[in-house]
């Protein structure tokens, strides 16, 4: 099976190259719009050239969107919506996977699909966006996929690993926020099922993230970092889980996956590799 992963030059798509290193159950063609030339890579903008988007996804079995804009760009948010809109035109009826945002859900505790999202910052509303004009334009199978807290894409392992200080919200009962997460490696593993599942019955909407909450204090002692605590705000967000269960039919879940150490190790392998290239 050959997979495009559109914006593999970003947090994820690195996390993919290095989970994929040794994968053989399918293989990737890596796109990146300031991509080096080398086999195995497309160079191209994915809004500016559509032929070549087209090309490239002619040539593969199903196309995995990762590329999107976040707050930390400083570009439009409305450019997610741009992405993957023209990404579904090229991919057709080629089966496409699209990365969206557990963000969609706002201030629900425990987030399942079928939820109605409602989400409260402005990226969050713009991946909203970018899954409702995807499916209301999609002509083939489009499945949009809601991911947590990646361990070292996220705003807590990513700002620990180049030593910058960090502030965290405390609750009154002493807790700091918990989310669902999910480690690289376990990231990897999930999108290698997922892109072999792709339009053979998966749901237009997925949540992705390990089993579980971990809260972010724990995930900083785990490595150990200091951090420092201060009166989580009125309106702070405590926890976000999200429902793993249809997921779950998919592919087995390591119960485990998502408590900090297991995190934190999986962090560590990533960056040992790639840190050093």
């Amino acid at each position: 099976m050959r997979v495009l992963v559109l914006g593999a030059t970003g947090r994820l798509g690195q996390m993919l190259q290095w989970g994929w290193q040794h994968e053989s159950r399918l293989t990737p063609v890596w796109h990146g719009r300031t991509a080096t030339d080398r086999r195995g890579w497309r160079r191209f903008d994915i809004t500016q050239e559509p032929d070549a988007l087209h090309d490239a996804c002619r040539e593969v079995d199903v196309v995995l969107c990762l590329a999107g804009i976040t707050p930390a760009s400083g570009a439009s948010l409305d450019l997610n919506t741009e992405l993957a809109l023209a990404a579904s035109a090229a991919a057709g009826q080629t089966p496409l996977l699209i990365a969206s945002s557990a963000a969609v859900f706002g201030r629900a505790g425990h987030c399942k699909e079928d939820d109605a999202p409602q989400p409260v910052a402005p990226y969050g509303m713009a991946k909203l966006a970018m899954e409702t004009a995807v499916e209301a334009a999609a002509t083939g199978p489009v499945t949009c996929l809601r991911i947590g807290n990646v361990a070292g894409a996220d705003q807590i392992l990513g700002r620990a690993g180049i030593g910058q200080a960090l502030t965290l919200d405390q609750f009154a009962d002493g807790r700091t926020p918990a989310r669902s997460y999910i480690g690289p490696a376990t990231l990897a593993k999930v999108l290698v099922t997922l892109c072999r599942a792709a339009g053979d019955g998966l749901p237009s909407v997925l949540n992705v993230a390990a089993p579980g909450m971990v809260e972010m204090g724990e995930l900083l002692d785990a490595i150990p970092y200091p951090w420092q605590p201060r009166p989580a705000p009125v309106g702070a967000i405590a926890e976000v889980l999200l429902d793993t269960d249809r997921l779950s039919r998919f592919m087995r879940l390591d119960p485990t996956a998502g408590c900090a150490e297991n995190l934190i190790k999986e962090w560590r392998a990533f960056r040992a590799e790639t840190d050093s290239e």
